[in-house]
């Protein structure tokens, strides 16, 4: 443990990272917030804020491709993973309330080999998150529905986006190339 902290202490310290507040709220309130890994590897970024709570659990993301839409969603899992590790954070403010799990859905997997298809294996991820998602939960998908057509993955979208939206209420960053969803 004492090389872990001391390992985080001197990131922190040589990155002038700051200490985010961790409480039991149910809130993930970040301001100016970094990406460490992409900052580290390309020695700029952009900062960003995020607010999640009980009142906006659920955020939709829509944009081109490399607009950032990915990075802004796994910077916001790997910061409240720091913070409540205990680590510093490269943001000018954060408060990181109390987080049960995080559920991520990025990237396109198959297993061919067992015949499970890269869309089959999205929906079987899918449905793990919405059977075990709560609302202290934070919920990364990164544009489900990808791996079929236009209309039947809209469908599944806007379906598992209003599921997680109204029903369970996780705390949910939901990026999509469907601009649609942002409408309904």
């Amino acid at each position: 443990q004492r090389d872990r902290l001391g390992a985080l202490a001197e990131v922190a310290a040589k990155h002038g990272w700051k200490r985010p507040i961790v409480d039991e709220s149910s809130r993930i309130h970040v301001t100016e917030g970094r990406h460490p890994v992409v900052e580290a590897v390309s020695g700029t970024f952009v900062p960003n804020d995020l607010s999640l709570d009980d009142h906006t659990p659920f955020l939709l993301l829509t944009g081109p491709n490399a607009a950032g839409k990915s990075t802004y969603a796994r910077q916001a899992a790997l910061l409240v993973i720091l913070a409540r590790m205990g680590s510093f954070l490269p943001v000018e403010q954060a408060i990181i309330g109390v987080v049960d799990r995080i559920f991520t859905r990025v990237g396109a997997v198959d297993f061919l080999a067992r015949g499970l298809s890269t869309f089959m294996v999205e929906m079987q991820e899918t449905a793990t998150i919405l059977r075990h998602a709560t609302a202290r939960s934070l919920v990364i998908l990164d544009e489900v529905g990808r791996g079929t057509g236009t209309s039947d993955g809209q469908a599944i979208a806007q379906a598992v986006a209003e599921l997680l939206a109204r029903d369970v209420k996780a705390k949910t960053i939901f990026t999509t190339h469907y601009h649609e969803l942002a409408r309904l």
